[in-house]
C-alpha cells in the first residue's frame, strides 16, 4: 500500500487529505503533537467524516495511523518510506515543522532512495513551498542542495474546502469526528513535482497556479473575512447568518468583485468563470449545515490585516488594475473592530487602536503610510463604521 505522512491531524489533515488519499487507495500517518489525537489515531485507525450540505452522507476513512511530531526520528523514519508528503499545520506552525521535514529529507539522501517526495503544502499562503524549501535548504547546509533540487518537491496548493470547528457536544462524543462541506477539489502546482504527478482523484494540476492562489485569497478568503467582520459588528454568531444579511452580502459581494474583475484583467480569464466563482462562494458561505462561526473564520485579524495578504494585497491588486478597492476598505475597517474574547491577535489590535488609534493599526499591521490611497480610505470608513457601533 502506497504511504502518506500528513503533517497534523486537524481540520484539514483529517477532514480533507485523509478522504483524499484513503479513496486513491494511501495508507495516511498523521504527524501530530496533541497526544490524545495521536493515541486515539492509533487506538482506531480510522475516523468518520461526514459531508454536510444538499446530498448528505458519511464516509468511513481507514488505514490511518499517527506518530508524535516531537520523535524527530521516528518522524524522519516515516518519511523514508513515504511515497508523498503533505502538510496541513496552519501558516503560523510551517516554520515548527521544517526541522522534520528536513531530517526526512536527510535520511532519504544518506539512503540515497531515488524516488522523490513530493510534499504538498497545504496552507494558506503564497509562495509557501518556497519558503518551506528554503527553510529545509537551510537546516540542510549546501552538501544536501543537489538532492533536494533532484528528488524535494515542495508544491504549493489552494485549500477550498471549508471546515467549521466541531461543536464541543459533538467533539466530547468523539474527538476525531469532523464535519464538512461537499466541494473537495485540490488544486497544485503542476511545475512543482519531481517526477510524475499522482493519480488521485479531485487532485488537480495546473499549469497556471498563480491565479488560483489569487482566486483563494483575494476572493474566497476576502470575502469570508468581510463577511465574519461585519458579521461580528451585528452580533451574528454564524456565517450564513451574516451572509443572508442583505447590506453585509452587498459588501461581501462588492469585495469579492473588486478583486475578482482585476483577477479576470490580469489572467485573462473568462468573466463568467469568476463571477460564477464568487456567486458559488456566497451559496458555500450560507451552508445552514456547516455551523461555521464568524468568530473561528475572522480570528487572528494581525495576519489577515497584514501586508500583502487578503485585504491588503486585495485592494493593491484592484487598484493596479483600475478598481477602486471601497469594499475592501470598508471590511478591513470592520476588522480594527474585531474583538472575540480569547483572540490574542484581535487584542494586540485593539491595544494599539486604544493606545494610538487607527492610524497606527494601519501602519504598524498592515503596512500602510500616511500618504496611501487605502490608508485614507479605511480611516474613512472606521469612523462611521465606529459611530454605528456605539
Amino acid at each position: 500500500m502506497k504511504k502518506v505522512v500528513v503533517f497534523g491531524a486537524g481540520n484539514i489533515g483529517r477532514g480533507f487529505f485523509a478522504q483524499l488519499f484513503f479513496e486513491a487507495g494511501y495508507e495516511t500517518v498523521f504527524i501530530d503533537i496533541n497526544e490524545a489525537i495521536v493515541n486515539e489515531l492509533n487506538k482506531r485507525r480510522g475516523f468518520t467524516i461526514k459531508i454536510v450540505g444538499a446530498k448528505e452522507r458519511e464516509i468511513a476513512v481507514r488505514n490511518v495511523r499517527a506518530v508524535n511530531g516531537r520523535d524527530l526520528a521516528a518522524v524522519a523514519a516515516e518519511l523514508l518510506t513515504a511515497d508523498i508528503a503533505a502538510t496541513a499545520v496552519g501558516v503560523n506552525v510551517l516554520n515548527n515543522i521544517c526541522p522534520a521535514l528536513a531530517a526526512g529529507i536527510k535520511l532519504r539522501a544518506d539512503s540515497v532512495a531515488t524516488l522523490p517526495l513530493n510534499i504538498i503544502i497545504g496552507e494558506n499562503m503564497i509562495n509557501a513551498g518556497v519558503f518551506v524549501k528554503q527553510k529545509v535548504k537551510e537546516i540542510l547546509g549546501p552538501d544536501y542542495e543537489n538532492y533536494i533540487e533532484n528528488f524535494a518537491g515542495f508544491v504549493e496548493t489552494v485549500l477550498g474546502r471549508m471546515i467549521p470547528v466541531m461543536p464541543e457536544t459533538l467533539r466530547s462524543r468523539d474527538s476525531l469526528y469532523i464535519m464538512v462541506e461537499e466541494f473537495c477539489t485540490l488544486p497544485v502546482a503542476k511545475h512543482s513535482f519531481k517526477g510524475k504527478v499522482p493519480a488521485i482523484k479531485n487532485l488537480l494540476p495546473s499549469t497556471h497556479f498563480l491565479s488560483f492562489e489569487e482566486k483563494k485569497l483575494y476572493i474566497h478568503n476576502l470575502g469570508h473575512s468581510v463577511c465574519a467582520y461585519l458579521g461580528f459588528l451585528k452580533k451574528y454568531e454564524l456565517i450564513r447568518q451574516a451572509v443572508e444579511d442583505k447590506d453585509i452580502r452587498k459588501y461581501v459581494k462588492g469585495a469579492m468583485l473588486e478583486t475578482g474583475r482585476a483577477i479576470i484583467k490580469k489572467h485573462k480569464l473568462p468573466e463568467k468563470e469568476v463571477l460564477d466563482y464568487i456567486d458559488d462562494l456566497l451559496e458555500r458561505f450560507a451552508n445552514k449545515n456547516l455551523g461555521d462561526t464568524v468568530v473561528r473564520v475572522g480570528r487572528d485579524p494581525v495576519r489577515k490585516l497584514g501586508p500583502k495578504d487578503r485585504f491588503a494585497g486585495s485592494a493593491e491588486l484592484a487598484a493596479e488594475f483600475g478598481y477602486k478597492p471601497e469594499n475592501i476598505a470598508y471590511g478591513m475597517a470592520a476588522g480594527l473592530l474585531f474583538k472575540p474574547s480569547g483572540d490574542e491577535a484581535a487584542a494586540k489590535i485593539q491595544k494599539i487602536l486604544n493606545d494610538k488609534g487607527p492610524g497606527e493599526v494601519l501602519k504598524e499591521i498592515s503596512g500602510l503610510k500616511l500618504e496611501d490611497e487605502l490608508y485614507n480610505m479605511v480611516l474613512e470608513k472606521y469612523n462611521k463604521l465606529k459611530g454605528q457601533v456605539l
